[in-house]
């Protein structure tokens, strides 16, 4: 009688006990989350651009961040750069070749904690069907309720995540290198974003 008790006490206090911490996943919230790329032009100022169409999932684990991954999808058609004839120019097969191409991802392939907000994020970048590994530099800025939970039903219970993040490429190793060293082959990537959790 003893021994079941005791081993009923023990079935107890492992269910009582707090659910181990594990991936949760986050969608990026398209209005709130940009992509853009910086690039030296002919030696001079720097131009911006970005895309307006990213997708994809990040699985968050707080516990254990080296298990976090990223999955981005990015749709180079929704190139913007602001002028419409250079949106065209940059879609054609001299750079990210649309036609032929409908997909830029990124996918981590090591996630490494160097703080309580900075990680070190490495993955697999495939623009054009070249696939090389990027770095990103990732500051996590805040898991929380939605601030605009308070005053939008839309938002009750909604949890949200956010993160800035940048990367430095050679467009060359990518297919892009026309035009180089007149115009940059450095370029740098931009991230801002804001994702609602699953």
């Amino acid at each position: 009688m003893k021994k079941l008790i005791a081993i009923t006490a023990l079935a107890l206090s492992l269910f009582s006990q707090p659910a181990l911490a594990e991936q949760q996943d986050y969608k990026f919230d398209p209005n709130h989350t940009e992509v853009i790329f910086s690039y030296r032009h002919l030696g001079m100022s720097r131009a911006y651009a970005g895309f307006k169409k990213v997708t994809g999932v990040v699985k968050i684990d707080k516990e254990k961040p080296e298990n976090s991954v990223i999955d981005v999808t990015i749709d180079p058609n929704s190139i913007d750069t602001g002028i419409d004839v250079f949106d065209d120019h940059l879609k054609a097969p001299d750079f990210f070749d649309t036609a032929a191409h409908k997909a830029i991802t990124y996918k981590s392939t090591k996630v490494e904690k160097l703080s309580e907000k900075k990680f070190k994020v490495t993955g697999d970048l495939t623009i054009k069907g070249n696939t090389k590994p990027v770095m990103l530099d990732v500051t996590f800025i805040v898991d929380q309720p939605h601030p605009m939970g308070a005053f939008n039903p839309k938002y009750k219970d909604v949890q949200v995540a956010a993160f800035s993040a940048k990367a430095e490429l050679k467009r060359s190793e990518f297919g892009m290198g026309k035009y180089v060293p007149a115009t940059s082959d450095e370029v740098e990537i931009i991230i801002e974003t804001e994702m609602f959790r699953q």
